[in-house]
């Protein structure tokens, strides 16, 4: 049961793959979860992790290992199908890539089985278009600097939301001149509330928290955030590099601890807001963990007051109903959570939350 547990997990994420823009690793994907059940190079690479489950992400960490081999110029065969080094991708074809893939897996298993050991962390910078939409939502027109802690921060790359430029039609936020562009921030029309041009944000403060945090001015951690960016998703690559510009400009401080160990450190201060914020890591810490974090949160929102305001605001999916969309959660102090809106995993576009979430939604 353990390989066809590996196949299915290759399997789904294939299909993720696929509803979320990437015809190539969903195509591959798809071919690896076979050669798995054939005993073939994929097989032998994973061996060891096949009862891993979902959030650990064991073929995005493979995929990953094998990304970073062609970017480093060890894998031409297999760049010649990855538009991330230059390479084509058929549409007509989606799984052409696939021989040069499970070529280079089998000549590479040392590298890649190192990888199989790291975290995918993405760092996704389009999560910082929910990031900014919650703080918009949280000061309304009282614009207090911000105290920013991150857990989860990654290389700490959505610290520095504030330097985005961030648009949409009858929307746009940020510095036009920014590196980093997150075009089409709203599917639709932006909801009512948010104006079309908000004032800029201040920051007082910014700083993260990370159990395995990446260092993106260094060429092995700038390695390790393009390697995890999708190869035919070229939006996010140049998002990614824009980035990675800006934190060469304005270095953040990410401390290697966990999430509850870092909220100790926190406390509310007065005349800023104090905000908490995650996205997409919820599902990666263990439950007891999770208590210890919520214990904190409570802390802080108890320690909110008018002057000395705190918030946490997240984006990460939620059980709401039968499904379970991406949305975006804000709560100032303890007043009543909010679900101002809801996004794709990668965080573009966003749209305005269903009338009736807030009453259905659950964690």
């Amino acid at each position: 049961m353990s390989i066809e547990h590996a196949a299915a997990m290759f399997e789904q994420q294939a299909t993720a793959c696929a509803e979320l823009g990437s015809p190539l690793y969903a195509a591959v994907l798809r071919r690896a979860a076979a050669d798995i059940r054939e005993g073939g190079p994929i097989a032998v690479a994973i061996a060891g992790h096949e009862d891993a489950v979902g959030p650990q992400a064991i073929a995005l960490r493979l995929l990953g290992g094998v990304h970073a081999l062609v970017l480093t110029g060890r894998a031409p065969g297999l760049a010649a199908h990855y538009p991330s080094a230059g390479g084509t991708f058929d549409p007509h074809r989606p799984d052409a890539a696939w021989p040069a893939l499970r070529a280079t897996v089998a000549d590479n298993l040392p590298w890649v089985r190192d990888w199989l050991t790291r975290p995918p962390q993405t760092n996704e910078v389009g999560r910082a278009n929910l990031l900014i939409t919650g703080l918009l939502c949280t000061l309304g027109e009282r614009r207090l600097p911000v105290r920013l802690f991150e857990i989860g921060a990654s290389a700490g790359l959505n610290l520095l939301a504030d330097r985005f430029h961030c648009t949409s039609a009858d929307y746009a936020y940020g510095r036009p001149d920014s590196p980093v562009h997150l075009a089409g921030a709203w599917r639709d029309t932006p909801p009512g509330w948010l104006p079309a041009e908000p004032a800029p944000l201040v920051f007082a403060e910014r700083r993260g928290c990370d159990l395995t945090p990446i260092e993106p001015r260094s060429d092995s951690g700038a390695l390790a955030l393009r390697a995890y960016v999708w190869p035919d998703q070229a939006d996010r690559a140049a998002r990614l590099a824009g980035a990675l510009q800006l934190a060469e400009e304005l270095p953040t401080t990410v401390e290697p601890i966990g999430a509850a160990a870092f909220l100790r450190s926190v406390d509310v201060a007065p005349g800023t807001l104090t905000v908490v914020w995650h996205s997409i890591m919820r599902q990666y810490v263990p439950a007891d963990e999770w208590t210890l974090v919520e214990q904190e949160l409570d802390r802080l929102a108890a320690a909110s007051t008018d002057d000395a305001p705190f918030a946490h605001i997240a984006f990460e999916p939620r059980r709401i109903g039968q499904e379970h969309p991406y949305v975006l959660t804000v709560r100032k102090g303890v007043e009543p959570l909010r679900l101002p809106a809801a996004a794709v995993p990668h965080g573009l576009p966003a749209w305005p939350a269903e009338p009736g979430w807030g009453a259905a939604a659950a964690v």
